[in-house]
């Protein structure tokens, strides 16, 4: 047992105080873990695009003060009442969707969407008993999507807590508690490709060239990289992408170039953008016959998807997914393996590395669309 357990634990911590101003840290004192909870000491954890949407709150209302972060790796430090699955010194990856393993969802084979602890971009406290776990002089400091990795220590619900292999890289592996998971699960298990097979993945961030990397995996032989920004293709050359689409090069919807190049249309598509538009393009996109595209991004909540009926007629299918069909305690250990077996190239993911006190100008990194992850070194 930690010899800190039970005990409140003062540490640093990088806290939003309000929207868009830069990250301060702070001594924060974090409180012992309560039923089915895990008290993390995170080691290594990178900005995804969600953090820097929160942070910003320009197009929704969001609670300050916050401890950021969802993509971290780190250490079981203590564990509260009826945690059974996870003990001090186990290595892990928080995830900010979890898996009770007791609903209706968690249950079936074919669904992720944990009834209990499925993602709520609103709630900032425990749901436990209605607090946060985090303070400041008596002051409450609030969570962010059940993880706040941006904190040397951080308390997560026991279903939000992925156990991995003891050997894996801390500073690598972090990266898959969300986009790159959410990007490799689209193509490996919602649109699944066939060996020989064309997937158009529209939008080469990092879930998207996660999406690609599925591809690759898959042994898809044409791998169709759209993107608006042409500086994004030469890096996504390095995850398999053989040819690549800009949309503003063309007068004609991007769609119909595609189905052009492919003699009819691809096999798959993957949308990784948010962009209703570019979710219409990629269903118009994909073969007559058998086509099926996957819709990853998260649209504007007035966003309307309009296409004709008889693409459904034609038998084009369309499928959404969430955090790539992956359950985050099943299947997140079985994703790290297939980094330690060398199939999964997580490397070319990781462009930048800073220090906690350098947490900024991971945002500004982030904000500026320059690199793909950065790790940030909590010691």
């Amino acid at each position: 047992m930690s010899v800190t357990a039970g005990q409140v634990i003062k540490c640093k911590a990088a806290v939003a105080w309000e929207a868009g101003k830069p990250l301060a840290i702070e001594e924060v004192e974090v409180a012992p873990p309560q039923k089915m909870e895990v008290r993390l000491k995170i080691l290594f954890t990178s900005v995804c695009h969600t953090d820097v949407y929160f942070w910003e709150a320009k197009t929704q209302d969001c609670i300050f003060p916050r401890i950021l972060g969802h993509e971290g790796a780190g250490i079981v430090e203590s564990v509260g009442e009826g945690v059974t699955e996870l003990a001090p010194g186990d290595h892990v990856l928080p995830v900010f969707t979890g898996e009770c393993r007791e609903c209706v969802h968690c249950k079936s084979e074919e669904s992720n969407l944990c009834s209990l602890l499925r993602i709520d971009l609103n709630r900032a406290v425990m749901i436990n008993d209605g607090k946060t776990r985090f303070s400041i002089n008596g002051k409450p400091i609030y969570h962010f999507v059940g993880t706040s990795t941006f904190s040397e220590y951080t308390v997560v619900h026991a279903g939000c807590v992925a156990k991995i292999n003891p050997l894996a890289p801390l500073d690598k592996v972090c990266v898959l508690s969300c986009g790159i998971s959410t990007g490799l699960g689209a193509t490996l298990n919602v649109a699944k490709p066939k060996k020989g097979s064309s997937v158009a993945i529209f939008g080469l961030g990092s879930v998207g060239l996660g999406a690609a990397e599925g591809a690759r995996l898959s042994g898809a032989s044409r791998i169709i990289g759209v993107d608006l920004n042409p500086s994004r293709f030469e890096q996504a050359k390095k995850f398999g992408v053989t040819e690549f689409v800009n949309p503003k090069d063309y007068i004609k919807p991007v769609q119909e170039v595609i189905a052009e190049m492919t003699g009819g249309g691809v096999d798959r598509s993957v949308e990784c953008t948010g962009n209703v538009d570019a979710m219409i393009s990629a269903f118009e996109c994909v073969h007559d016959g058998w086509g099926v595209a996957v819709i990853v991004g998260l649209a504007h909540k007035d966003a309307v998807f309009k296409t004709h009926p008889i693409n459904f007629l034609n038998e084009r299918t369309i499928k959404g997914t969430f955090f790539g069909n992956y359950k985050p305690l099943s299947d997140l250990p079985l994703v790290v393996e297939m980094y330690m077996n060398k199939e999964l190239e997580l490397e070319k993911f990781i462009t930048h590395q800073v220090s906690f006190a350098e947490i900024n100008k991971a945002f500004d990194l982030m904000v500026k669309s320059e690199g793909l992850r950065c790790i940030i070194r909590m010691e």
